[in-house]
């Protein structure tokens, strides 16, 4: 399993607003200049990240992005979620989806809620505080 660049890049962008809790509103150009996030991109994930709640956002001249929450109360599997959405690692999980040729015989699939399980736990144990503190 591999994040996606967006993902990668939503981790990046959120450990730098977390070091930077506390100091005011920043812009989605201050947030790609100091990550290297296109600011394109950067924009883009502000919007996403707002809309998940991970990221309060202001207007006008004197605003911008900071968190929404403290730092130790989001996790990587808020971040993942946000950009990706739920996370699973095969399609067969979702509600609806039944498009694998396998599934009417598929000895497997009943154990994928587990290791889906495992997987966002894994996740939701790694807090954005921990991702943005300096390491040793």
């Amino acid at each position: 399993m591999r994040l996606t660049s967006l993902a990668d890049y939503a981790v990046v962008m959120l450990t730098a607003a977390a070091r930077h809790q506390g100091d005011g509103w920043l812009s989605a150009t201050v947030l790609a200049g100091e990550t290297g996030v296109p600011l394109a991109t950067a924009q883009r994930l502000t919007g996403r990240l707002t809309a998940a709640g991970l990221l309060r956002s202001s207007r006008g001249a004197e605003g911008g992005f900071t968190l929404a929450r403290a730092a130790e109360d989001i996790s990587l599997a808020d971040i993942v979620e946000a950009v990706e959405g739920p996370i699973a690692m095969t399609a067969c999980v979702d509600q609806g989806r039944h498009d694998c040729v396998l599934e009417p015989d598929c000895r497997v699939r009943p154990h994928w809620d587990a290791v889906n399980g495992a997987v966002k736990g894994a996740l939701a144990g790694v807090s954005l505080a921990s991702l943005a503190r300096t390491p040793a």
